[in-house]
């Protein structure tokens, strides 16, 4: 077994797939809609879908907000760089809502950044796990 992917309801698709794409770098992967259901898929992510857990956008065109509830966290994304990283994310208009510094009680450098609908992405300093 491996992991496949985890589904965000999204709002806007557009506004979404414009956050995931160009300031985070994924790449559009597929996308269908489904008139009869009245809803869209679109998976994105940094590598084909055979090789590489994705996210699925799934826009359900009668809704445009959702409440996040208290149960959801955080995608969580490594990356060599998290000063650069986040400085690219400010220049794309993405929204860094924690700057990079060490994780309460630990030592590994994280930031928070958020997308269009509120969803959390935790950013990790891959060189300073700890």
């Amino acid at each position: 077994m491996r992991m496949l992917h985890t589904m965000l309801r999204v709002g806007d698709l557009e506004r979404s797939l414009s956050f995931y794409t160009e300031v985070l770098g994924m790449q559009l992967l597929r996308r269908k809609d489904y008139p009869s259901g009245r809803f869209t898929l679109a998976f994105v992510g940094y590598g084909d879908e055979a090789d590489n857990t994705v996210l699925e956008l799934t826009h359900n065109w009668d809704t445009s907000q959702y409440d996040l509830g208290s149960g959801y966290g955080h995608i969580a994304l490594g990356v060599d760089d998290i000063q650069a990283v986040c400085a690219a994310i400010r220049v794309k208009g993405g929204k860094v809502v924690r700057e990079p510094g060490p994780m309460k009680h630990g030592t590994t450098v994280i930031a928070f950044v958020e997308d269009p609908d509120g969803y959390k992405v935790e950013l990790i300093q891959l060189s300073s796990r700890g």
